[in-house]
């Protein structure tokens, strides 16, 4: 099995070696006979960051199946959220390479490992709906205080403007600096007005 080791040090990790991570990789890969296709290793970037060239890297290599696993020290090391962490497992499983969590002992190439999988998937999916109804419920109560929720309306003063430039042949670029409004704001007024006196 062709497997890659991904570690991660982040800034918060003052003065911490990638080698606490990866020695015990190593000895766990050769002690299951695995072929380590690569290492790759993210130095000084959070957990939180969208973009990390390592992890990049080694979800590129999964794509082209060059690699059949990929093993992490920890969860936490690899995923900077849950759904990030459940996205990044779904892929894999489609592709079908397998993860394992050393710490976590969690093991995808195992029955076990993916009845966990799609443990976390559901966990993840609950935090989804928690968030949505947070969000549903805040808005209404904010609607309840008299709060508006959502874009400011164009006061009719802008909209005739509007047309009086777009009359005169001007682009929705030019109409756009003209009045302080973004170009979709204005095609979505011009049309909405438009069809209305349809």
């Amino acid at each position: 099995m062709r497997i890659a080791i991904y570690a991660r040090v982040s800034t918060h990790d003052k003065g911490q070696d990638p080698d606490l991570q990866l020695k015990p990789l190593r000895e766990y890969c050769m002690q299951r006979g695995f072929d380590v296709a690569g290492e790759f290793v993210d130095v000084g970037v959070s957990g939180s960051k969208d973009r990390r060239p390592e992890l990049d890297k080694l979800m590129d290599m999964a794509k082209k199946r060059l690699i059949d696993c990929v093993i992490v020290w920890k969860l936490d090391r690899f995923g900077r959220s849950l759904k990030h962490l459940v996205t990044a497992l779904d892929e894999f499983e489609k592709l079908g390479v397998s993860f394992i969590s050393y710490r976590e002992t969690l093991d995808l190439t195992s029955s076990t490992g993916k009845l966990m999988f799609h443990i976390i998937a559901a966990m993840s999916e609950f935090e989804k709906s928690l968030i949505k109804e947070r969000v549903i419920a805040g808005i209404a109560n904010a609607r309840s205080k008299g709060i508006r929720i959502g874009r400011k309306p164009i006061d009719p003063i802008s909209i005739e403007k509007m047309f009086e430039l777009r009359a005169q042949n001007l682009s929705y670029e030019k109409i756009s600096k003209e009045l302080k409004l973004s170009v979709g704001v204005i095609h979505k007024t011009l049309r909405k007005t438009e069809t209305k006196s349809a």
